[in-house]
């Protein structure tokens, strides 16, 4: 009877890394990186944050006994959807806030004829921040989101608070296994070899920034309307 539900935490907290929203959010964190050292500690972090509101919801239900009404969980998922759309925003204001636009002339010979071209070039983005705070704090709002359906089905199996608090730390660390890998796989497309192409680049970071405006569109609409 303890092995079941301990295999379903570990599972449900290491594929529940791999969600669309999540997904979605790790690839504009680690659109930042160019290291994939940095990208797995951003999956830590992010994973930390996300550990830290469930233990928190979960000590609730488990301890204190508190009953969270299944309306409040539809504001908790619409508050994750206009988190990804303000981390798509942030994102994108980052990126071109810290570039350059450059505009130059070039001329050319077109049969003996000389010819003037425009060109224009994005500066290359400033690189100074190491520190991993923006993932802890979407992971503390991406908490909100299915934490009581995840709780709820594992407290279903569990008898006393006790294996309750066991069960919260295990699902946790399933949960930080499961986005630092996500964070480590998200980040082979923002490598330094690839971003040296800075189309390439930009055009990775408008993607997905859009797909979570998008997305986050979708899940405040479907959760309030």
């Amino acid at each position: 009877m303890f092995t079941f539900p301990l295999l379903l935490t570990i599972y449900a907290g290491f594929t529940h890394a791999f969600e669309a929203d999540h997904l979605l959010a790790v690839s504009n964190i680690v659109s930042r990186r160019n290291n994939i050292k940095l990208s797995l500690k951003d999956g830590i972090f992010w994973g930390l944050g996300h550990a830290s509101t469930i233990f928190f919801i979960g000590i609730l239900m488990i301890i204190f006994k508190a009953g969270i009404s299944a309306q409040y969980f539809h504001v908790f998922e619409a508050i994750v959807g206009l988190m990804l759309i303000g981390l798509a925003g942030y994102r994108f204001f980052k990126f071109f806030g810290n570039k350059k636009i450059i505009i130059h002339a070039d001329t050319h010979l077109h049969e003996s004829a000389q010819h003037k071209h425009l060109h224009v070039h994005v500066g290359k983005e400033h690189k100074h921040r190491h520190q991993h705070s923006l993932a802890y704090g979407v992971g503390l709002v991406h908490g909100l989101a299915g934490s009581g359906t995840l709780i709820v089905i594992v407290m279903s199996q569990i008898k006393g608070p006790v294996d309750g608090v066991i069960y919260l730390v295990i699902f946790g660390l399933s949960c930080i296994v499961g986005m630092m890998l996500a964070s480590g796989l998200f980040s082979i497309p923002f490598s330094k070899k690839i971003m040296q192409a800075q189309s390439l680049q930009s055009f990775l970071i408008i993607a997905s920034s859009l797909l979570c405006v998008l997305y986050g569109s979708k899940v405040i609409y479907e959760n309030l309307f």
